[in-house]
């Protein structure tokens, strides 16, 4: 697998430094053994195209570092080995074009250990391609595993935990099991479904020592979609981000010792992507002035500890839409390991209560960045500032605000009480004969973006342009790399399947032919003979 492949452009604009090492690559299994799998299968390939498209588009460090991708049947499956995302949506969309080809329901009797199988199998791949990049300087040591499947979620972490004993856990950061849940009907194509935009609420369940998370989810579009967009976040939690202070003697800031203040210890999480990230503009010419602001904090892991010092506290009703700009941003209590679990939970509790006294006050706050590093006296720091806001979800939002510098002139007239009726019956008329909703869900617009993003990834880079057109490659692989991708470690030892009435797996001896270590897979296969 090459090395991370970063233009120098950006690479000028987004520093490399262990940026992104804090995101876990990550491991899709997929169980097609359930009843409704014909249904399962179209709208869990389109959710996943349409994040993958994404992620391989956003530019930057990499949301998804690598992917691997199994199927299970009679035993597991390795449709893609592990893959760098954002360098890759044709092997992709390779890959999911095998899934979609899969037989449909009533093929495969559920039950089984392929899941177990698979598992052990995808964390023997990601510890071979460890020691493979780890010459390279490759920081990125843990991985996570996403299992899909329509069979009870706690039956299944019973079967892992019984399975799993013996198996080196160490790179696992969490398992999640994701119980599929079929519709009652299917909505006519074209209508949108009403459904909420978080994530869908889980039960953490302890086994064998590691985080592991067990969802139910409806097969639809939408519910995959959000699954899968929580890859884009930022999963590091080896420390907090932000800290907000406020003056430990409550909000009476004059009276309060600036050298006594009370510190709240937070996390930052994007609220929207940055289209800025998706188009034109991230070429290279992204704003690098913006590099010590909260936007590129969250959106990017960053090394240094961001501080927001409160100065003010500002009544609700008197804050102007106009001078808040850029996008928004979640605060919530960190949930860093390396803190004691007593001033974890303190630090919630005081963030709670926070969060409830600005809405029982029906207050804003109003806090100024601080410098990360004390910098000489002729070193002048551009200050950013940013309104906090309570919501009744125990999170704060941030957005920056407008200062005097960035200010225009705007003399607006007054508006008048009364108009005449000839005026004003066409446009009471008119706003008469809209469709009221009572809240605006985001989820009922569409603009077409991934089907742009899509055409944009099938393009020919402008390098294969100048390339002579004897020396292109061509635009569609080679007949061998159409077929199923080849994993890149040799099986795990296993009882043959009992029938292999559809497709031999790919998960076979001869498919250690392109392993990253091909001294050890022979010695390996040595053994297995």
């Amino acid at each position: 697998m090459n090395s991370r492949k970063v233009t120098s452009e950006l690479r000028r604009g987004f520093p490399a430094t262990k940026a992104h090492s804090q995101q876990p690559s990550r491991i899709l299994i997929v169980d097609v053994t359930s009843p409704s799998w014909t249904n399962t299968c179209s709208v869990l390939c389109e959710a996943l195209e349409n994040v993958l498209c994404l992620a391989c588009s956003l530019a930057g460090p990499y949301r998804v570092p690598l992917l691997s991708l199994y199927v299970v049947q009679y035993q597991q499956e390795c449709l893609l080995p592990f893959m760098q995302v954002k360098e890759s949506f044709a092997r992709i969309q390779t890959c999911i074009s095998e899934l979609r080809s899969l037989p449909r329901e009533g093929c495969f009797p559920q039950g089984g250990n392929g899941v177990v199988q698979a598992v052990q199998d995808g964390l023997q791949q990601f510890k071979q391609y460890g020691r493979h990049t780890a010459a390279g300087g490759s920081t990125n040591s843990s991985v996570e595993i996403t299992i899909l499947t329509s069979q009870s979620g706690k039956e299944m972490v019973k079967q892992l935990e019984k399975k799993l004993r013996d198996v080196d856990l160490v790179s696992l950061r969490r398992l999640q099991i994701i119980e599929v849940l079929k519709r009652d009907f299917l909505e006519p194509e074209g209508v949108e479904q009403s459904l909420p935009a978080e994530e869908p609420s889980s039960d953490d369940i302890a086994i064998l020592g590691m985080d592991t998370d067990v969802q139910t989810i409806e097969d639809n579009v939408i519910s995959f979609e959000m699954l899968f967009k929580t890859w884009l976040h930022d999963h590091g939690t080896d420390r907090e981000q932000l800290h907000l202070l406020l003056p430990s003697g409550g909000f009476s800031y004059a009276t309060a010792a600036k050298s006594s203040l009370m510190c709240l210890k937070c996390d930052l999480q994007e609220r929207l992507l940055d289209p800025a990230l998706l188009s034109g503009t991230a070429d290279g010419t992204m704003r690098t002035a913006d590099m010590n602001s909260l936007c590129h904090m969250a959106a990017w892991p960053a090394t240094a500890l961001y501080k927001l010092r409160v100065v003010k506290a500002l009544k609700s009703e008197g804050v102007c839409e106009s001078v808040l700009y850029g996008l928004p941003f979640i605060m919530k209590p960190t949930s860093c390991w390396q803190l004691d679990w007593d001033e974890l939970e303190t630090n919630q509790h005081s963030f709670h209560a926070l969060c409830h006294s600005l809405l029982k006050r029906n207050w804003m706050l109003l806090a100024k960045c601080e410098p990360q590093n004390s910098s000489p006296s002729w070193n002048i720091m551009v200050q950013s500032y940013y309104i906090i806001v309570p919501s009744d979800s125990a999170t704060l939002l941030v957005k920056a605000v407008a200062v005097r510098e960035l200010l225009l002139p705007s003399t607006f007239p007054a508006l008048l009480a009364e108009h005449p009726e000839r005026v004003c019956g066409p446009v009471e008329s008119a706003l008469n004969s809209l469709e009221v909703e009572v809240t605006y869900n985001p989820l009922h617009l569409k603009n077409n973006l991934y089907k742009y993003l899509k055409n944009k990834l099938h393009r020919p880079t402008q390098r294969q342009l100048a390339q002579p057109r004897d020396q292109r490659p061509e635009r569609h692989q080679p007949k061998q790399h159409q077929s199923r991708a080849k994993a890149t470690v040799a099986p795990l030892l296993m009882a043959p399947s009992p029938v292999q009435m559809f497709r031999p797996a790919a998960v076979r001896r001869d498919s250690c032919e392109q392993s990253f270590l091909p001294e050890e897979d022979d010695e390996f296969l040595q053994v297995l003979q």
